[in-house]
């Protein structure tokens, strides 16, 4: 039988999954957290399919060597790519972020008009269009890239007109459809909120993906008896590893969830 005390495992190809991290250091503080960042392979986004189903296997392979219960696949590509390959194949239950979000996006949406923004990849696969309307068919999807908004959130320019002036080009396609949800399809985008609810107006709700999931992976560990006894400990023990740039990820990380990470360790292979 699992035990409950294993950690949660989370694998991102870079620093964009620690806004998952965040969001379930939120939902389960009593869970420990294990996180890895593919940081020399980064972006994922150009990649093949069978390179990302790949990638994907070998992250779930190192996090089951730190005896993870669960795994929550917090990188967008991955998720609509290897998601439905991966879960068939391990025993440990694992989740992506669309599913959640696409829920999420089915459940307000009042005037069944949603729009979806990711990454190149992620628009391309249709991957929350397809699974929001599996869930609702009468819910029409509108998907626009914003390739810039990742840099821009890495960069810390969350606020700069540059930002503004960016997020008004990509959005403005979306501002003629009469939306009521905007989907935010990469975990990168929650630093963006602000910009984005400027832009959209306050109107239009912003779902985002990695508070959907953290939500998800709890319900999860409660259905398997796996959910940390309350009261064990207060706060998350998060041990951070990468495969490239390990400073660079410290500095990056504590933009993302504001406080120092601490030690993060290079992994010569995964």
């Amino acid at each position: 039988m699992m035990k409950k005390t294993r950690p949660i495992g989370i694998f991102d190809s870079g620093v964009g999954g620690l806004t998952v991290v965040k969001e379930v250091m939120q939902a389960l503080p009593g869970e420990d957290i294990v996180y890895f960042g593919d940081t020399a392979r980064v972006p994922y986004g150009p990649k093949s399919q069978d390179t990302i189903i790949r990638f994907s296997i070998e992250n779930i392979l190192f996090l089951l060597r730190q005896n993870v219960k669960l795994i929550i696949i917090a990188c967008n590509t991955s998720s609509s790519v290897a998601l439905s390959i991966v879960e068939r194949n391990f025993k440990v239950p694992i989740i992506g972020v669309i599913n959640p979000g696409a829920a999420e996006a089915v459940r307000l949406t009042k005037k069944k008009r949603v729009g979806v923004i990711g990454t190149r990849t992620t628009i391309k696969s249709r991957a929350y269009e397809k699974q929001i309307q599996l869930l609702a068919p009468q819910v029409r999807v509108f998907s626009e890239a914003c390739p810039l908004f990742v840099p821009l959130a890495e960069e810390g320019w969350l606020e700069k007109d540059v930002t503004r002036q960016i997020a008004d080009e990509y959005l403005k396609p979306l501002k003629t459809k009469h939306i009521d949800t905007i989907v935010l399809g990469c975990t990168h985008y929650p630093l963006l909120k602000p910009v984005i609810r400027k832009v959209m107006g306050d109107e239009v709700k912003l779902v985002d993906s990695a508070r959907q999931v953290a939500k998800k992976a709890k319900i999860i560990l409660e259905q398997n008896g796996l959910l940390a006894a309350k009261g064990a400990k207060s706060k998350s023990r998060i041990c951070f590893y990468v495969s490239d740039e390990p400073e660079n990820f410290a500095k990056q990380g504590q933009k993302f969830l504001g406080f120092k990470l601490g030690n993060v360790r290079k992994v010569a292979n995964v």
